[in-house]
């Protein structure tokens, strides 16, 4: 690498803008972040159809992407649905479900994950691409889905380029049951433990998961680092100066929930508990509970969901449907107060909890106590968890917070975001990304 060449990363991501899932914003940062640190900066990701057809799009958080940053979109189909009958071929309209089945298979033989599987031949097509254009020096891949560790894994192979794994989830860990998924002698387990051998470094989004694979990969585990979900300073910065909405000891607070529901979280205590809290408080009975974001990873509401929201629109709930990350801000901004609903899990932090500090907003907790998210809030001055997941321990959790967001002031909501700032992404992102340009600049010397 010549002094005049910038460092090139290819950077490999399933989800990047348009996509409007949950590890979406994890992909844009670090992307940005290494194009603001001077690198030259390729994303691989999927086709847009893909998003627009299935999952769902977010075009104002695409024009969040540094205008520097090169986006090469490799095919993908998804063997989930073709929304166009024109592109199915014979043999699928006889069956599709013997042509679904055939397609499963086929696409774990490329590569053991069901669903992106038989992505692998379009990502190593567009990587050698990208590499004999412009030669790659890193490559970061984030996952799920795990086949976004492919091409780090096939450049290391045939060109010595080294590689970063991001764990924005977990390959072979339950998160929710603590156990592991499948065997250690699965061809997905020795395919992880290959790949974990030979990157540069492995990231996770906290200790506890670092800590499950260093028990289980203990010969990689001094190459694992703890690069946290976070909040972005541009978020940061629109709660600068925030001050107590008028009225707010007369008129009812605003209680609000950001992200996305699904799996196994105590939705319905937390709805029952807001229920009873509302009978018990005179400033809850006025409240209301506004719930913005996805109900369940595709593109339509989960029913199931929905209808469970529709179950207590007497009481006072809103559901308002998915939010852009460029509004995210405002949304916030009118809050009195948030609720955190996770599932139980020692692993699971969530990326909402780091936006949830930085607002500077009081914050109900109505999670186990056993959640990732408990260490990362512990220590806020407005932090109420719920000691446990009945509907009263709720309930009694409201009416707590709902106290404190009546008299918040200006100066509180300042404290708060002071507090906040060690879990902005320009702590958990610098440290690496000068460590790798030290270790990109001393393998090409």
């Amino acid at each position: 690498m010549t002094a005049q060449r910038r460092p090139h990363l290819l950077y490999v991501a399933w989800g990047f803008p348009p996509s409007r899932g949950a590890g979406v914003y994890r992909a844009l940062a670090t992307a940005n972040a290494f194009a603001e640190a001077g690198w030259e900066v390729t994303v691989l990701t999927a086709s847009r159809e893909v998003f627009e057809y299935q999952t769902g799009t977010d075009t104002e958080l695409e024009k969040k992407i540094d205008p520097r940053i090169t986006v090469v979109r490799a095919p993908f189909s998804w063997v989930r649905g073709e929304p166009d009958l024109a592109n199915w071929s014979r043999s699928r309209v006889a069956s599709n479900l013997l042509w679904s089945y055939l397609r499963a298979k086929a696409d774990r033989l490329s590569f053991p994950e069901p669903v992106y599987g038989g992505w692998k031949r379009a990502l190593i097509r567009e990587t050698e691409s990208i590499h004999n254009a412009s030669p790659v020096d890193l490559v970061i891949g984030t996952a799920n889905p795990n086949i976004d560790f492919v091409p780090g894994w096939h450049l290391h192979r045939t060109a010595g380029v080294p590689y970063v794994m991001d764990y924005r989830d977990t390959w072979h860990l339950n998160v929710y049951t603590d156990t592991r998924t499948g065997s250690t002698r699965s061809r997905s387990a020795r395919l992880e433990r290959r790949l974990l051998k030979s990157a540069q470094e492995v990231w996770f989004v906290n200790a506890p998961i670092r800590d499950w694979h260093a028990g289980q990969y203990p010969e990689a585990a001094a190459r694992f680092q703890v690069v946290a979900n976070a909040f972005d300073q541009e978020f940061a910065r629109a709660f600068e100066g925030m001050q107590a909405p008028a009225g707010t000891g007369e008129d009812g607070l605003v209680f609000g929930y950001l992200g996305t529901i699904y799996g196994p979280m105590p939705l319905r205590e937390s709805l029952d508990g807001w229920r009873i809290a509302r009978r018990s408080s005179a400033i809850l009975a006025k409240s209301t509970l506004e719930i913005h974001g996805r109900l369940g990873h595709y593109a339509e509401p989960d029913p199931a969901i929905l209808a469970l929201l529709e179950e207590y629109a007497d009481d006072g709930v809103r559901y308002h449907g998915p939010v852009s990350k460029t509004a995210v801000a405002g949304v916030y901004t009118s809050f009195n107060a948030l609720l955190l609903i996770l599932g139980r899990s020692k692993y699971v932090t969530s990326g909402k909890v780091f936006e949830y500090a930085a607002s500077g907003l009081p914050i109900a907790s109505l999670h186990h106590p056993e959640t990732a998210s408990t260490g990362i809030l512990t220590g806020h001055p407005d932090w109420f968890p719920t000691p446990d997941l009945t509907p009263e321990s709720i309930a009694e959790t409201l009416v707590l917070t709902a106290e404190r967001a009546r008299s918040m002031t200006g100066a509180d909501y300042a404290r708060n975001q002071q507090w906040a700032e060690h879990l902005s992404r320009d702590k958990q992102l610098s440290p690496r990304i000068s460590v790798l340009e030290r270790a990109v600049a001393g393998g090409n010397q």
